[in-house]
This record gives structure tokens, sequence and C-alpha cells, in this order.
């Protein structure tokens, strides 16, 4: 491992693998990046549900998103990697006036930003998605460039080719400490040794508050516990009737129970929210959810209603007060650059945000208002907020 930098990056997921390609395109490649794990995206970015969308109510999102799916579109040609990336669309359920009113609003903005979405019937939405049962649905809205990305592929197409260009990539070295004089970066302490640098980014996703206390700053970025599940829905045993499923990798969102499913395979990959979850680093399984999700589930997709469980993840968000992420140069600490609190939506914003914090370190002036997203605003409260969080 080097024992100096131009930059360290601290985090091996799909946002540090995204700023380290970011840099050494743009001409600097003495860079680390430290990973804890062994192997790169095997936190969050690993355990996510890929969704890929432009569907968000905060304009600076769907403008992450603009760059980013377009960036998800051309990724063979920008890496040198291909990318297993199904543009199937999402679709959006919703049933309160409040919500449909919103989303009404949202698509507009949307549109006013060149993305088309389509504002359905709850009979046009059944169209897209055969096999939902829309009763209690007021209204759904739809864009067919949304869709669903492999965060593995994203992940690891980023990390070889910022290697190729020279950023070392070390794993399974967690950091220790950060050191700073000053109000300024000094250097990164890991249990390989120290690596002295005037830029540390902070990639670490959930566990950014913790990187944070090492510099000194205060980061108001909370870890919560999400699930996820696989199940199979093949005819049961001497039946012939095919399970009414979509056949595409449509991304279906219920938005007021926050349930949501795709096609995985030949299987359906589904998740929904807890309102109840407490801040955590846990990631266990928790038995007892599946019974919450059940009645909405079938309710939702009554093809689930005779599916066999096959697997079940938890993975963290990364969650903010606002459900907006944090992007920049910390004000109190001069080379100490944030990449996190992303709320559940930061996979599909990797390329963007990437470029992004990689300008800033090079003091380039970047074509992004980076305003929504900067760490002063839970102090000023100037907060803003996402309110699309699934």
């Amino acid at each position: 491992m080097k024992r100096t930098a131009d930059a360290v990056i601290i985090g091996g997921g799909c946002m540090g693998a995204s700023v380290a390609f970011h840099l050494a395109r743009s001409g600097m490649t003495d860079v680390v990046l430290v990973e804890r794990e062994s192997l790169l995206g095997t936190g969050s970015t690993g355990k996510n549900a890929g969704g890929v969308r432009h569907q968000f109510s905060h304009e600076a999102n769907v403008r992450l998103s603009i760059e980013s799916i377009r960036f998800f579109e051309n990724f063979e040609e920008e890496v040198g990697a291909p990318l297993d990336f199904h543009q199937d669309g999402y679709l959006f359920l919703l049933s309160t006036e409040q919500a449909w009113q919103d989303f009404q609003r949202n698509a507009k903005m949307q549109e006013d930003l060149g993305v088309s979405v389509e504002v359905l019937t709850p009979e046009q939405a059944l169209e897209y998605s055969p096999g939902l049962n829309i009763d209690g649905v007021i209204g759904a809205t739809y864009c067919a460039r949304d869709g669903i990305a492999d965060p593995h592929g994203v992940t690891q197409g980023f990390a070889k080719a910022a290697k190729r260009m020279g950023v070392e990539i070390v794993s399974g070295t967690p950091v220790q400490g950060i050191q700073t004089e000053n109000g300024r970066i000094v250097s990164v302490r890991t249990d390989e040794g120290s690596i002295e640098t005037r830029t540390v980014v902070n990639a670490a996703g959930p566990w950014a508050a913790k990187i944070g206390d090492m510099a000194g700053i205060t980061l108001p970025v909370a870890p919560y516990r999400r699930h996820i599940y696989i199940a199979s829905t093949r005819p049961e045993p001497g039946s012939t009737i095919m399970p009414v499923i979509p056949q595409n990798h449509i991304m279906v969102i219920d938005f007021e129970s926050s349930f949501y499913f795709h096609k995985e395979g030949p299987n359906v990959l589904f998740g929904m929210g807890e309102p109840n979850e407490t801040p955590s680093f846990e990631e266990t399984v928790d038995d007892s959810f599946l019974e919450k999700i059940i009645p909405v589930a079938t309710s939702r997709l009554p093809a689930l209603s005779n599916a066999s469980l096959l697997t079940t993840w938890a993975g963290l968000y990364e969650v903010t007060p606002d459900a907006m992420p944090i992007l920049g140069e910390t004000p109190s600490v001069s080379g100490f650059y944030l990449i996190n609190g992303f709320s559940g939506h930061g996979f599909q914003h990797a390329p963007a945000a990437g470029r992004l914090v990689a300008e800033t370190i090079l003091g380039r002036k970047t074509d992004f208002d980076l305003t929504p997203f900067n760490l002063a605003r839970f102090s000023e409260g100037s907060m803003s907020g996402e309110a699309n969080v699934v």
C-alpha cells in the first residue's frame, strides 16, 4: 500500500468506485481506495434491489438521474465493461388523493426537464403490469427509461477501469483514524499503516457518520435495515396454470405501503419499508417482518399467495433527515469530501455523484448546483427534502 497519495477514498461500494474512476479519468491517478471488506461492493451496494429511476420529487435528484441513467445506457463505452441493464420502466401506484396530486405535479416537473413520464389510469397501469390487483389505486405514473441495473457490475466496472488508469485499490483494510492539523486533512491511518494525503473522500455508506467522527465532523447519516425477498411463483405441483406476473423487469411500487416488486429471472424480487425500524447496523433477517409484508404483497400481487420463498437478506439504507444526499467538501475541515446519505437511492446516482465530487476535488467549476446537497443545510434549516423514498 502507498504511504502517500493525492487522495484517499474510504469505501469500496459504487460511490467510492465512481469517485475513483472519475478522478482517474480526469487525470488524478495518485489515488488509494480503501475498503474494509475483502471484496468491493459487499455492503449496501451489494444488497440493494438495483432500481434506477427518474421519478423523484426533488428536481436536483431528477437531474442526478438524467445524467446517471444516460451513463448506464452507455456504460460499456464509458468504462470498458458490459452492464446488465433492463429499461422496462418504473410503475408507481398511487392510492391517496394527496399522492396522486403530488405525482402528477412531479411528472410535469420531470417532463420540463426532458424526462418522458406517462400519467395513467389504474386500468392502463394493469396493462403495463398484468397480474396486479388495482383495487384502491387512483392513478399511476410510468417512465419507460427507468429500470434495473446490476450493482456488482457497476461497482466492478468503475473499479477495474480506475485500476487500469493507476488507482490503487486496497481491500480487507479497515480505516482506524483520520489525522487533521489546523483544520486540514493530513493523513489516514489503517491497520496496514498510514497514508499521507491532503484529500479524503468519505464514501462509507451507512458507516459515514463513523468516518465523519474520525475527522471531527458530525454527519446526520443513520443506518436503517431493509429486507429483500425472492420468491418462486411456479405452478403448484400437478397444476398447469401459471400465476399471472409481469414477464418483463418492470419495477412496480405501491407508494402508500412502499411495497415493491420486479421479476428476477424466473422468480419475483420484492420488499417493503418498515415504518417502525430504528437506526442500527443490524443486518440479520427479522423473520417476523415477513408476517407484516405478506398481506400487502399478496393483496397487490395475488400470484404471491402461493409463492415459495427462496431467499431473504437484509441491507442498510444510509438515511439523512431530509432523504437527500450530502455532497462536497466539509466547511470546517479542508480536504474532507462527502458522498453520503442517499437514503435508499444511492446506487442509481453513483455515476453523476461520483463525477461531481471528483470535479469539486479537482477545483473545477461544475455544471450542477450542489446547494441542495451541502452539509450546511442541516444547521441552517434550509432542507427541502425528497418525498419519493421507497
